[in-house]
């Protein structure tokens, strides 16, 4: 085993003088570099940092603060009757006409604007015209809306 190293110890010799070497004159470019170019590290690090905080205090400011509300609504419910009529003296007191009551009745049923024109044979605007009506007379803003107050006050089942 000795015979065979005892023919390549000058190359691992030069091989082992030439890394260190190689080494010596790494650190010392390192040192070089750093020795003479200090201020730009030091002002490269200082950004790097302010750069990693502004980042870090705008998705802090940026996140979006999720609140869960509760909104607690009474709602009234009304046994479903067969063959119900609706009380006539207040569709006379809120001035909804025969035809209104109607329309209020299909939308009940979840039908659309167009649906409810097809079933009482008459135009998309007609039934648009009521529809407006029926939200000013009931003092509301949306379908879901006359439809509760209309059950509420005992014109619908």
């Amino acid at each position: 085993m000795g015979s065979i190293f005892s023919g390549y110890k000058v190359i691992f010799l030069y091989g082992i003088a030439l890394a260190a070497i190689m080494l010596l004159l790494r650190w010392l470019e390192f040192r070089f570099i750093i020795m003479d170019h200090s201020f730009e590290v030091y002002i490269g690090a200082i950004a790097l940092i302010f750069t990693s905080l502004g980042i870090w205090f705008a998705l802090k400011l940026t996140k979006p603060k999720t609140r869960t509300i509760i909104v607690e609504k009474e709602v009234y419910i009304t046994p479903p009757v067969d063959g119900f009529v609706p009380d006539d003296s207040t569709l006379q007191r809120i001035g909804i006409s025969k035809r209104e009551w109607e329309v209020l009745e299909l939308m009940a049923k979840g039908l659309s604007n167009q649906e409810i024109a097809t079933q009482l044979y008459l135009s998309l605007n007609t039934i648009k015209t009521h529809s407006s009506n029926l939200f000013e007379k009931l003092d509301v803003k949306r379908r879901t809306q006359a439809i509760e107050k209309a059950k509420r006050l005992g014109i619908l089942a």
